[in-house]
């Protein structure tokens, strides 16, 4: 199997939302994107599929290596193989990779975020930065392109964590901060035991209005020049935002399931926003 078909493998068997933006772009920014998001996974599952903590360390440890390796132009692992080809033509930088890496290790370090400011930190390195690095890819002309980037970065990810609390619970992790939980009067055990009340309610209410407003900030910083290039962002706007709108319809049930969209719903989001050019 060459790189190439390595991470095109990785890329469609994640079942991510992500993968139908892709379909829509032109070859070579296609490669990139598919190589740079196979990376993405290839570190997050370390964490997600961890059993023993100190291993999942050491495989991150590895990647730290390895992308350093790569960069200096000898990669051994086959999503860096596909990747660097391409890093330099879409300012693909090591310290994007290795922030994505550093992001990961929170989660092998951190289970609780006392409050936004901290989560938002954590959130930068594991969305904000792949914002940043997409955006180039998809043919950013703009600087003020980054901000957009990175504010829809964090929306996503807050609507991940909204929609991921019952699972994560099972891991041992609430992102939700500490403070918040507290000014709702929600106990992070009555989270742990899968436990609905009016309090929770409120509170997922809350981040979905704070994840919302980072959409309508995301799509204000867009420059009008570089609408048409970032096509597959807004087609995960469209498909993230009508995921959180669905998850507030289902009174935020999210403790002991996984509310999703169907492939054949997100496939004609995805196309709306490429098509008509609407969300």
């Amino acid at each position: 199997m060459s790189p190439e078909q390595y991470v095109q493998q990785k890329a469609a068997a994640s079942g991510s939302s992500f993968y139908y933006a892709f379909l829509f772009l032109p070859a070579p920014r296609r490669a990139a994107i598919t190589a740079f998001y196979a990376f993405c996974r290839e570190v997050d599952d370390v964490v997600d599929d961890m059993v023993d903590p100190g291993i999942a360390r050491t495989k991150l440890a590895w990647w730290q290596a390895e992308v350093a390796k790569a960069y200096a132009g000898q990669a051994s692992h086959p999503v860096l193989q596909a990747l660097m080809p391409l890093a330099a033509d879409y300012q693909i930088e090591q310290h994007h990779l290795q922030s994505v890496i550093e992001g990961c290790q929170m989660d092998l370090d951190q289970t609780r975020y006392l409050d936004y400011p901290a989560l938002c930190r954590y959130c930068h390195l594991v969305a904000g930065v792949v914002g940043e690095v997409a955006a180039k890819i998809f043919g950013q002309t703009q600087p003020e392109t980054t901000a957009y980037a990175h504010a829809l970065g964090q929306a996503l990810q807050l609507t991940n964590i909204i929609r991921d609390v019952g699972e994560d619970a099972q891991r041992g992790r609430i992102y939700l901060p500490v403070n918040e939980l507290q000014k709702f009067d929600v106990r992070a055990h009555e989270i742990l035991k899968r436990s609905y009340s009016d309090p929770f309610t409120a509170l997922m209410q809350f981040q979905a209005q704070r994840a919302h407003a980072l959409y309508d900030e995301a799509l204000a910083l867009l420059p009008a020049i570089d609408r048409r290039a970032q096509k597959p962002g807004l087609m995960m706007a469209s498909i993230y935002r009508t995921l959180l709108r669905e998850i507030e319809a289902d009174q935020f049930q999210v403790l002991h399931q996984r509310i999703s969209l169907t492939p054949l719903r997100k496939m004609w989001l995805a196309w709306k926003v490429q098509a008509l050019g609407r969300m």
